[in-house]
């Protein structure tokens, strides 16, 4: 029997992946007491850890599918397999600095720093993103050309200009500035903890969400691959679902053409006879934006509406295509 290795995520993406998991059936047991939970899919072998560490221990091998938000695959440059937004999990990466500052822009910043001749001091967890970002900014550029920041941490350093420092941040970055750093770069969910200790963002540098990814080997054994679809599957179900509502609706044979041209449908509607005659049933699933837009037509033309909310909405010929074209 095949088993696949699942790292999944501790800290802020925590809950809600438990969560998804769970609808998606693949329940967790013993999460509160251990790092290895059972899951109710014998042929899984879950195993929690930090967000920093899945998209590297995937892409080495070490776990055949993780889940990640996408600002660590990009800040590790990760070689995986992207297979899923699961749309959770929304952070921005943001420059914040003091609320008393009256800068409005990263490149201000920068300049004002070069001017005066001060070193600007950054702190972070994203040492490359923030490096690669900074370096790229008009002001950066006019002022130190192609140096690289100095990019600082406890056990090496990189980087030839040492006007603009970035240093490794190991959590608690909002509580930096202004005497540890003069600004710094963080992921933020709705900037109440940056307010509260009396930031602002001034800049986005990137927005992120939860990944489902994949190690490239993995995902191109045969064996595998088959069982990453059921997972990818199911958890793709439910995030689907949550877009979709399912209808049912009885209507009178002289609506039914007029109600039908109407409704949209991952296909098309299912229209099944009634007992009594003249009068038909209709099965549906259509998107949730689309309801309230159809709800006069159906207000109109049919009767006796039920509206479910689906668990799964599994896009089985999606998922099989995808199998046979591999990474």
């Amino acid at each position: 029997m095949v088993r696949v290795k699942f790292a999944i995520p501790k800290g802020s993406l925590e809950s809600a992946t438990y969560d998804i998991l769970s609808r998606a059936m693949l329940r967790l047991r013993g999460y509160e007491r251990t790092y290895r939970p059972v899951v109710s899919d014998p042929e899984i072998e879950v195993k929690i850890l930090r967000p920093q560490e899945i998209p590297l221990l995937v892409a080495a091998g070490a776990y055949d599918i993780g889940i990640s938000g996408i600002d660590w695959v990009r800040e590790t440059s990760a070689d995986v397999v992207q297979l899923l937004n699961l749309e959770y999990g929304y952070v921005r990466l943001v420059v914040a600095i003091p609320k008393s500052w009256r800068y409005s822009s990263l490149d201000e910043i920068i300049s004002d720093y070069a001017s005066s001749g001060r070193v600007l001091n950054i702190s972070t967890e994203y040492l490359n993103t923030t490096a690669s970002y900074v370096a790229s900014t008009k002001a950066y550029k006019e002022n130190y050309g192609d140096a690289e920041p100095k990019v600082i941490t406890p056990w090496w350093s990189r980087g030839d200009n040492d006007r603009v420092r970035i240093y490794l941040s190991f959590g608690a970055t909002e509580a930096k500035p202004p005497e540890d750093a003069d600004i710094i770069v963080d992921a933020s969910q709705t900037g109440i903890t940056l307010e509260q200790n009396n930031l602002k963002a001034v800049e986005t540098i990137a927005e992120s969400t939860a990944y489902l990814i994949a190690n490239r080997q993995a995902y191109n054994d045969e064996e595998k691959r088959e069982k990453i679809l059921d997972v990818l599957t199911l958890l793709r179900g439910v995030v689907d679902s949550g877009k979709k509502l399912h209808i049912f609706a009885n209507v009178s044979e002289e609506n039914l053409n007029e109600l039908l041209s109407s409704l949209p449908a991952l296909k098309s509607p299912t229209v099944s006879p009634l007992s009594r005659k003249g009068w038909y049933a209709i099965n549906t699933v259509i998107s949730r934006d689309e309801f309230l837009t159809i709800l006069p037509q159906l207000r109109r033309l049919a009767q006796g509406l039920v509206v479910h909310e689906p668990n799964l909405i599994l896009p089985l010929e999606e998922i099989a295509q995808r199998g046979k074209e591999g990474s």
